[in-house]
């Protein structure tokens, strides 16, 4: 599946769109068989303030394609579980963030 490249909401008095925001992450890779997860893939992108996003887009019919906002620490979870496709490092994705060794 494509990433989307014209995707707009308002949430709250608040403009997310994906032409003026970073794509950070994905899970929209080659398989073997196919780039879909179970019909479905999901990108995380990043605003220029630092608020975060994702998009989610369907093959299934009847299922509407989504843009959601979420908090940095929903972010981070996602980024660091199941979209592997990163597009930027990790400090890039989250510069305020601190990490140490285990």
């Amino acid at each position: 599946m494509q990433e989307p490249k014209d995707f707009v909401r308002i949430v709250n008095k608040k403009r997310y769109s994906v032409k003026s925001a970073t794509l950070i992450a994905s899970d929209c890779y080659w398989d073997g068989h196919n780039f879909e997860r179970n019909g479905t893939n999901t990108w995380l992108y990043k605003t220029a303030k630092g608020a975060y996003f994702t998009v989610t887009l369907s093959q299934w019919q009847g299922a509407q394609d989504t843009l959601e906002p979420v908090s940095q620490a929903q972010a981070i979870e996602m980024f660091e579980d199941y979209l592997s496709e990163h597009e930027v490092s990790y400090k890039e994705a989250f510069p305020d963030v601190v990490v140490v060794d285990a």
